[in-house]
């Protein structure tokens, strides 16, 4: 095997979406030294890469602490909005993060971990997994025997209705994703929704009182009531986790209204037709799948998952691997935690127990800032911190 250089980082943070940022900017005010990687070339391009017409759940007022997005506060964001409300937040708090990094593999090294992402390798102190567990598309295995002249794409990398070819589109799943997703194919194809609706929230989201004040309580329920802290929250929490998340912006009779067909299960393929599970096939010519994601981290090699593929923490701290935790996870301390209204508390909470093992173990090298210096000078140099190339530690793997 070749010979490769290890970049040491006192904490290293996979992510830089908004739950990495966050923990960057926490992680920051308490003057540690940290690296942020992310397997995007820009940041924001999480978001960015969304369908076109996406829009937040959220009022525009909850975002990340410390920077403001620059809307009015009771809108809806645009997921291009997003995205550069990310980059500018990077930009702005000059956090240290290194983009077109992908990380493949991460295993226990000592008291620390050994993070491989292809041509690059880190060993850190601390690792923190900024990220939901929903990172890689699932199609149902028949997929592949439909008819080849069918046009099939994920929800994932749907953008608009220009992907598709003419003829009659069947979406496949019927959460928010799909429901939004059909709601905008159908102005140019006809439409068919297939799946189980997993419930509606009972009201409006843009009219006026319920931007500004429903959705406060709304919040309030979500960051306060259901969480770890209290008897309710622990008790539904196992029901939330893997449980779709209720219609929130389409109700079904909007699907109804629109001309859009519902139907039952799409459960195989027949003569390369979509199969329901009544025993029809539909002749469609597209099909999207909005069948969500796998739920797990492949490359983590650490015996910390359930046998749902679920990291097994507390609030985010994983008691068999000391060091690693997590923030961005649904439902990691609250029913808000996966969303912006709550992923600041999350980060805030995690960099502080990030602070507090560093300073417990009394261990951490002075020359790893000057390590971050060399390879970030820009994002340094306010700290008065040297950028010397001889001063960047490495290991030989």
């Amino acid at each position: 095997m070749g010979r490769r250089n290890a970049t040491r980082v006192q904490t290293l943070v996979i992510g830089g979406g908004q739950a990495g940022l966050c923990v960057g900017y926490y992680l920051q005010k308490q003057g540690l030294p940290f690296l942020i990687v992310d397997a995007n070339q820009r940041v924001g391009d999480a978001w960015r890469n969304r369908w076109d017409s996406l829009r937040l759940f959220t009022p525009a007022r909850y975002v990340l602490p410390g920077l403001r997005l620059p809307v009015r506060g009771d809108s809806f964001p645009t997921k291009d909005q997003i995205a550069d409300y990310l980059q500018e937040y990077a930009r702005h708090f000059q956090l240290p993060v290194r983009n077109g990094v992908r990380v493949q593999h991460v295993k226990k090294q000592g008291k620390g971990f050994l993070i491989d992402a292809g041509d690059q390798q880190f060993e850190s102190e601390n690792l923190v997994i900024a990220m939901a567990n929903y990172q890689e598309p699932h199609t149902p295995e028949f997929a592949r025997q439909l008819d080849p002249g069918i046009v099939q794409i994920h929800s994932h990398a749907y953008r608009n209705p220009s992907q598709l070819q003419p003829g009659p589109v069947l979406v496949v799943g019927l959460g928010n994703s799909g429901a939004d997703i059909a709601m905008e194919v159908v102005r140019t194809h006809s439409t068919i929704v297939s799946g189980k609706e997993p419930g509606h929230i009972p009201w409006r989201i843009d009219p006026f009182l319920s931007r500004n004040l429903l959705f406060r309580v709304v919040r309030f329920v979500g960051h306060q009531v259901l969480s770890l802290r209290t008897p309710i929250g622990r008790k539904v929490r196992p029901k939330l986790l893997h449980r779709a998340t209720s219609l929130i912006r389409v109700k079904p009779q909007d699907l109804t209204a629109a001309g859009i067909e519902r139907v039952g299960r799409t459960v195989g393929v027949r003569d390369g037709s979509p199969l329901l599970a009544d025993g029809r096939t539909l002749a469609v010519r597209n099909v999207i799948w909005s069948t969500g994601y796998k739920h797990s981290f492949p490359w983590i090699n650490l015996p910390i998952f359930d046998g749902h593929g679920d990291p097994m923490h507390d609030g985010g701290e994983v008691p068999s691997a000391p060091g690693l935790y997590f923030v961005g996870l649904h439902f990691l301390y609250a029913m808000s935690s996966a969303s912006f209204v709550g992923v600041g508390r999350d980060a805030e909470r995690i960099s502080r127990a990030v602070g507090l093992r560093v300073r417990s173990q009394a261990t951490s090298d002075p020359e790893e800032p000057l390590a971050l210096a060399a390879a970030f000078p820009e994002q340094f140099a306010e700290r008065g911190l040297q950028s010397r190339n001889e001063d960047v530690q490495t290991m030989s793997a």
